[in-house]
């Protein structure tokens, strides 16, 4: 466990269940996640803090895709060809990620934050409705893709850096394979639980995981994720659509903040 006040451990607990919720609704968990342990460990080495990112991620994730099997249409043959392609892409990424420092990940962090919330402003649906499908036949080659782009692309950014990989896999699973927006986030978290694994396995054989820590907030990002996809099947996520905006912004104000004044 790092040298870290009770205050701090507190807030990151809470990021860690609010990370949990938002990731299982509507994705993007990682969005608040990883800029919360930048900002609460500031003086950890960025790999180390990938990799315990990584560590609590997977829990939540994978409570948050039990609960979706449980009740939601899920396309489990598809999603794992396409999570193990995602899990070598992620392992490739978390290889490179060993060398970045906090001052390269901060900027990168934040134009995928912003790019985030611009689609989210630009798709006032996105997220709270099915969204626009497409009742044709999915063609092999639309499955292809999905493997090898979708699965490997993002599987390899989510082991680099990782911030929005669960919105960046619903929304290109909706657009490759034509799901609904649902089914594309029940699918995704499967998908989501490969990358998570993938990257957690090569940081944790290169020992950069902080895992006293991350067993903590892995309770709280649990609790968060199970009760997320419940509201997600239940209640929809208008709601959580303002709050994800609401973090992304002044999360990129902080960010902003820090980066301007290093």
């Amino acid at each position: 466990m790092p040298d870290i006040t009770l205050t701090t451990l507190v807030l990151l607990c809470l990021a860690a269940a609010a990370a949990g919720w938002i990731d299982a609704v509507v994705g993007g968990g990682g969005l608040l996640l990883l800029p919360a342990l930048l900002l609460g460990l500031p003086n950890v080495p960025a790999a180390h803090v990938l990799g315990t990112n990584k560590a609590v991620a997977i829990v939540g994730t994978s409570g948050a895709a039990i609960t979706y099997a449980r009740r939601a249409p899920v396309r489990v043959g598809l999603a794992v060809r396409v999570g193990l392609m995602a899990l070598a892409g992620s392992m490739a990424g978390a290889f490179f990620a060993a060398g970045i420092s906090s001052e390269v990940l901060r900027p990168v962090i934040m134009v995928a934050l912003l790019g985030v919330a611009a689609f989210v402003l630009l798709r006032p649906s996105f997220g709270t409705a099915a969204g626009d499908t497409d009742a044709r036949p999915v063609t092999r080659a639309r499955i292809v893709t999905a493997v090898v782009l979708v699965g490997g692309g993002i599987g390899f950014y989510d082991g680099l850096f990782g911030p929005g990989t669960g919105t960046f896999l619903v929304l290109a699973l909706t657009a490759v394979l034509h799901l609904d927006l649902v089914t594309a986030s029940a699918t995704a978290k499967i998908v989501n639980v490969c990358t998570n694994a993938g990257a957690l396995a090569m940081f944790a054989y290169q020992g950069t995981v902080l895992w006293q820590l991350a067993a903590v907030m892995a309770v709280f990002n649990l609790a968060g994720g199970m009760a997320g996809a419940r509201m997600a099947l239940s209640r929809g996520s208008g709601f959580v659509r303002a709050v994800l905006l609401t973090v992304v912004f002044s999360l990129v104000a902080k960010l902003g903040y820090d980066q301007w004044t290093a």
